[in-house]
């Protein structure tokens, strides 16, 4: 049986610390890392929308091939980015979670709580989260 597991990302050092943590300490044949986009925030000219990459995915390729592992990159969108990450989890037949304590929301994150809480709440599947 494979595991596959999934590293929610943003350009945050909380979130590159999942990634390490993640390549270094769990176990699995598939390392996806997403990149959740808000369509609200989107539709009002956020940094990524539609197909595009963000940046920083050269960093995490570069960050697995340190640890010889290969993993997976893509961008999901939904309404919320706990929502759009859960949707995926749903969707990719993903084991676990490994995620940052926090990220880069800002406002977004007093206004709306912390990404990293509502998918700990929501998740039917492990999520470890790393500071």
């Amino acid at each position: 049986m494979s595991r596959h597991v999934l590293v929610p990302m943003d350009d945050s050092e909380p979130a590159r610390a999942a990634l390490e943590h993640a390549l270094e300490w769990v176990p699995a044949d598939r390392v996806t890392v997403v990149f959740a986009v808000d369509d609200l925030e989107a539709d009002y000219g956020s940094v990524v929308s539609g197909d595009d990459e963000p940046d920083f995915f050269a960093e995490i390729r570069a960050i697995a091939d340190e640890h010889d592992r290969a993993v997976e990159a893509t961008v999901v969108d939904g309404t919320g980015v706990a929502d759009a990450i859960l949707e995926y989890v749903g969707e990719a037949d993903v084991d676990a979670i490994v995620m940052g304590s926090e990220g880069k929301a800002g406002v977004s994150r007093m206004l709306l709580g912390s990404v990293a809480e509502a998918v700990t709440r929501r998740a039917e599947i492990p999520v470890t989260i790393v500071p």
